[in-house]
Formats: C-alpha cells, sequence, structure tokens
C-alpha cells in the first residue's frame, strides 16, 4: 500500500506554480491530497495533476479568529486522512499544518522555507513574524530552506536549532528546460511583441513594493532619458492592496511611453515576454529562490538582481548577470546602463545564462533530491518524535 503524503501551501497559486508536475509524478511513489485555500487554481491542479485537492480556507496575514477556525479544520483532515508525511509551504500553511500534524503525532512532518518575511520587517510584527516562524520549525521534524541564503538567516536568528536540509543546490521546483526554450510556438508569439530597434528590460513578478517596483521605476525612467530607444515591460499581478507602490511609480508605470504593464501572463505568453527581452531585471528586496531568475536564464536572458538570498545563489557577478544593493535606484540604474552600452559583456553573459542554469538547477535533478530526501525521512525517523 502506498504511503500518504499531503502538500499543502496557503493559497492555490504556490501550488500550481511550484508543482506543475511534481503531484502528478509523485503519485507514482504515494497516495497524494494536495491543500489550500479553495480556487480556480486548486481546481487547475486538480485536472492537471490528477490528485485529489482538499479546500480548506487560510488566511494569508495574521487573523487570530480565521486561523483558528483553519486549524480546526486542518486537525480534522488529518484526523480522516491519517497521512504518513505533511509537507507544508508558504507561511500560514506551514504554522498551520505543522501545528495540526504535530498535534495529531504524523510521523515525518516538513516545512520548506521558500523564503523569509521578517527579515524586511520591523518591530512587532518582526517579532511576530519570528515567533510563527519558531513555532512552525518547533513542530516540524524536517525543515528545508530553499537556499543557503535562507538557511543562514534562520540560523543567524536563532529560529531553531534543528538541523536545516537545503536539497542540491536549492529550488523547490527546478527547470524543465524543454519547456523554457526558444520553442517554434513560443517565437511566434514573441515574433509579435519584439521590436529589433528598443532595447528591452523585462520585469517578471508581483507589481508590489517589496519586488522592487519603486526603484525600478526611478531608475528605468533615468535611463530611458539617455538612451530613448528603451523599454520596460512589466509582467504580473498588480498587488496594490497588499504592498502598494509609490504614486510616483504608479504614474510612471500608467503614463510613461516607453513602459508597459501587461499583467498576468502564462505559458507560451509568458515565455514570449522572456523570449523578445534583452535584458531580465528583478530588484527586489526579499526571495526565497527566484524561479523568475531561472527561467529567464533559461532563456537566454542575462538578469540584473539585487544581493539577497537566492538573487545571488542563481547569478554569479559577470557571468550571467549583475547584481545591486536592494532599495538603490543609482546602482539599480548603473547596473541597467552597463547592459545597454557594454554590449560585449552582455552577450556574453547572455551565452552562460542557460548552460548555468541547466547544469544547477535542471527540474529532474531537483526532484529526483526531493524523492531521496523522502525515502530517507520515511527510513530515519521515529512515529513519536515530537522534538
Amino acid at each position: 500500500m502506498k504511503k500518504k503524503i499531503i502538500r499543502a501551501s496557503t493559497i492555490p497559486w504556490s501550488l500550481e506554480a511550484f508543482c506543475n508536475g511534481l503531484l502528478h509524478e509523485l503519485s507514482e511513489r504515494y497516495e497524494v491530497v494536495a491543500l489550500s485555500s479553495p480556487g480556480e487554481l486548486l481546481d487547475v491542479v486538480e485536472r492537471r495533476e490528477g490528485v485529489r485537492c482538499e479546500r480548506i480556507e487560510m488566511a494569508r496575514h495574521i487573523s487570530p479568529l480565521k486561523d483558528l477556525v483553519s486549524l480546526f479544520r486542518i486537525l480534522r483532515l488529518f484526523w480522516k486522512e491519517k497521512p504518513d508525511i505533511v509537507h507544508s509551504m508558504t507561511p500560514k500553511a506551514g504554522l498551520l499544518c505543522m501545528v495540526a500534524a504535530w498535534l495529531l503525532r504524523v510521523p515525518v512532518r516538513i516545512h520548506t522555507f521558500t523564503g523569509l518575511v521578517f527579515p524586511s520587517a520591523t518591530g512587532l510584527k518582526r517579532r511576530l513574524l519570528m515567533l510563527t516562524d519558531r513555532i512552525t520549525c518547533l513542530c516540524a521534524t524536517h525543515i528545508i530552506p530553499e537556499g543557503e541564503g535562507v538557511k543562514h538567516d534562520m540560523e543567524a536568528n536563532h529560529i531553531t536549532q534543528k538541523s536545516l536540509h537545503v536539497l542540491g543546490h536549492g529550488n523547490v521546483r527546478g527547470v524543465d528546460m524543454k519547456y523554457y526554450s526558444r520553442r517554434p510556438e513560443v517565437m511566434l508569439l514573441a515574433d509579435k511583441l519584439r521590436d529589433d530597434n528598443v532595447f528591452t528590460f523585462v520585469f517578471v513578478g508581483r507589481v508590489a513594493r517589496d519586488k522592487g517596483i519603486d526603484e525600478l521605476c526611478v531608475a528605468f525612467s533615468r535611463l530611458n532619458k539617455v538612451h530613448t530607444a528603451t523599454r520596460l515591460i512589466i509582467v504580473g499581478p498588480d498587488e496594490s492592496d497588499l504592498d502598494p507602490i509609490s504614486t510616483s511609480a504608479r504614474d510612471i508605470i500608467d503614463h510613461h511611453p516607453s513602459v508597459q504593464a501587461v499583467g498576468m501572463q502564462r505559458e507560451e505568453a509568458l515565455l514570449a515576454y522572456y523570449a523578445i527581452g534583452d535584458c531580465f531585471v528583478l530588484p527586489s528586496y526579499r526571495e526565497g529562490f527566484p524561479n523568475t531568475v531561472l527561467e529567464a536564464g533559461a532563456l537566454g536572458l542575462p538578469s540584473i538582481v539585487t544581493d539577497i538570498n537566492g538573487s545571488r545563489e542563481i547569478v554569479i557577478e559577470g557571468e550571467n548577470g549583475l547584481i545591486v544593493p536592494p532599495r538603490d535606484p543609482a546602482a539599480l540604474y548603473q547596473a541597467m546602463l552597463r547592459m545597454v552600452e557594454q554590449t560585449e559583456k552582455r552577450e556574453r553573459m547572455a551565452g552562460n545564462a542557460r548552460r548555468l542554469v541547466e547544469e544547477r538547477f535542471e527540474q529532474g535533478y531537483v526532484r529526483q533530491c526531493l524523492f531521496d530526501f523522502y525515502e530517507k525521512t520515511q527510513q530515519r525517523i521515529k512515529p513519536t518524535d515530537s522534538k
């Protein structure tokens, strides 16, 4: 009989984005149940992966009453399902699922930290976020930081004294190098978007303050005055309700003639925007392990990223991109200027980009690291372990 594993995230997007194909492959070895808040994307996961999905509403932000209701419902689900492994990712799902799994003594309780929120927070909010991370770790039997940077921050801030396991070179998803390539169907779409007379910067991610949108708008606006044959394409959902950008950045996005915000794009439509780019830019304040940098690299783009966890583990300065300090529009401007003006160096970095992604983050390798980890946890864990 197959052992049962519950994979959980706070919102369906995380399962849809990070577990594309993984849950289906995992179901060949385990009985798999996916758990998340309800939503259309969870329906997509259920159809695409061929696994059963359970829907329990989980608030993304601290909400004591809602969290208690969610915890009770998760406890009831776990009691019914009796899983051998519970594996969560994202903060709220991690807290609720690890507490519930600990209370019911689920033998293997794994949480993956795809990023840490507290380093960019201050005051009481920072202390609360650190406390919830500590509770998550206390209840888990195994903890996976997505990269060495996340691991270092957890250790430096004494989030847990338990062993932390970075799988492979980091990253939870890996890159399907066949899919993330300049396939004919991708290039057909790209040809409709391409402008060979303009240098194109591409950003993919949430349109939110902590993604560095404010700095990106300032830097690009300055650059465009020097090099008018440049444009910035912003791909991703607007999260003004959660983490609003500045009014000046909003004005640039809405009215600058060389800035184009195209909203959320998926599948080949997303790849087409990578394919028309000359340089990818992610000036984020915090990341776990940004898949967009990997995707851009797989499509042959050099990247400009900030010196933060995850990004600095993908980009090697001068080899496949440039690294700048976070929250520094002047440094970002200089890096963008170098990309435009130093053609030979940019082309060399572009030539290295796909190879470096394939060598370290190819999807089959990343998944095998996870499957091997599952096998080891079952061999070593004691069902009564609650430390």
